[in-house]
Protein backbone atom coordinates (compact mmCIF):
# COMPACT_ATOMS: atom_id res chain seq x y z
CA UNK A 1 0.00 0.00 0.00
CA UNK A 2 1.31 3.42 -0.92
CA UNK A 3 0.79 5.95 1.88
CA UNK A 4 0.99 9.66 1.02
CA UNK A 5 0.51 12.85 2.99
CA UNK A 6 -1.42 15.62 1.26
CA UNK A 7 -2.64 19.04 2.35
CA UNK A 8 -5.70 20.99 1.28
CA UNK A 9 -5.71 21.71 -2.48
CA UNK A 10 -3.00 19.12 -3.16
CA UNK A 11 -3.64 16.19 -5.51
CA UNK A 12 -2.69 12.64 -6.30
CA UNK A 13 -2.64 11.46 -9.91
CA UNK A 14 -3.45 7.84 -10.79
CA UNK A 15 -2.42 6.84 -14.28
CA UNK A 16 -2.95 9.57 -16.87
CA UNK A 17 -6.63 10.29 -16.29
CA UNK A 18 -7.54 10.13 -12.59
CA UNK A 19 -6.92 12.97 -10.15
CA UNK A 20 -7.79 12.85 -6.47
CA UNK A 21 -7.74 16.28 -4.84
CA UNK A 22 -8.00 17.15 -1.15
CA UNK A 23 -10.84 19.69 -0.99
CA UNK A 24 -11.17 20.24 2.77
CA UNK A 25 -9.99 18.91 6.10
CA UNK A 26 -12.49 19.32 8.95
CA UNK A 27 -11.50 17.50 12.13
CA UNK A 28 -11.37 13.79 11.29
CA UNK A 29 -13.28 14.27 8.04
CA UNK A 30 -11.50 14.83 4.76
CA UNK A 31 -13.42 15.90 1.65
CA UNK A 32 -11.91 14.72 -1.60
CA UNK A 33 -12.72 15.41 -5.21
CA UNK A 34 -12.18 12.79 -7.90
CA UNK A 35 -11.80 13.57 -11.58
CA UNK A 36 -11.96 10.48 -13.75
CA UNK A 37 -13.33 9.51 -17.16
CA UNK A 38 -17.01 8.57 -17.21
CA UNK A 39 -15.99 5.04 -18.15
CA UNK A 40 -14.33 4.61 -14.74
CA UNK A 41 -16.77 3.73 -11.97
CA UNK A 42 -16.07 5.51 -8.68
CA UNK A 43 -17.86 4.32 -5.53
CA UNK A 44 -17.39 4.55 -1.80
CA UNK A 45 -16.09 1.17 -0.60
CA UNK A 46 -19.28 0.28 1.30
CA UNK A 47 -21.39 0.99 -1.80
CA UNK A 48 -19.02 -1.05 -3.99
CA UNK A 49 -19.30 -3.99 -1.58
CA UNK A 50 -23.12 -3.80 -1.67
CA UNK A 51 -23.07 -3.79 -5.47
CA UNK A 52 -20.82 -6.85 -5.45
CA UNK A 53 -23.17 -8.65 -3.02
CA UNK A 54 -26.21 -7.82 -5.16
CA UNK A 55 -24.43 -9.04 -8.28
CA UNK A 56 -23.50 -12.27 -6.50
CA UNK A 57 -27.12 -12.81 -5.43
CA UNK A 58 -28.43 -12.04 -8.90
CA UNK A 59 -26.07 -14.56 -10.45
CA UNK A 60 -27.43 -17.28 -8.14
CA UNK A 61 -31.08 -16.69 -9.04
CA UNK A 62 -32.61 -18.68 -11.86
CA UNK A 63 -34.89 -16.86 -14.29
CA UNK A 64 -38.59 -17.65 -14.22
CA UNK A 65 -39.13 -18.40 -17.91
CA UNK A 66 -42.93 -18.61 -17.56
CA UNK A 67 -43.08 -15.00 -16.38
CA UNK A 68 -40.77 -13.91 -19.20
CA UNK A 69 -42.93 -15.72 -21.77
CA UNK A 70 -46.05 -13.98 -20.42
CA UNK A 71 -44.38 -10.57 -20.64
CA UNK A 72 -43.23 -11.19 -24.19
CA UNK A 73 -46.68 -12.47 -25.15
CA UNK A 74 -48.40 -9.40 -23.65
CA UNK A 75 -45.94 -7.11 -25.42
CA UNK A 76 -46.60 -8.80 -28.77
CA UNK A 77 -50.37 -8.62 -28.21
CA UNK A 78 -50.25 -4.88 -27.45
CA UNK A 79 -48.07 -4.17 -30.52
CA UNK A 80 -50.58 -6.04 -32.72
CA UNK A 81 -53.33 -3.60 -31.62
CA UNK A 82 -51.38 -0.55 -32.80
Amino acid sequence: MLVLSRKKNESIIIGDQIEIKIIAVEGETIRIGIEAPRSVQVHRKEVYELIQQENQLASLQRPNWDVLKQLVSKNQDSSDVE
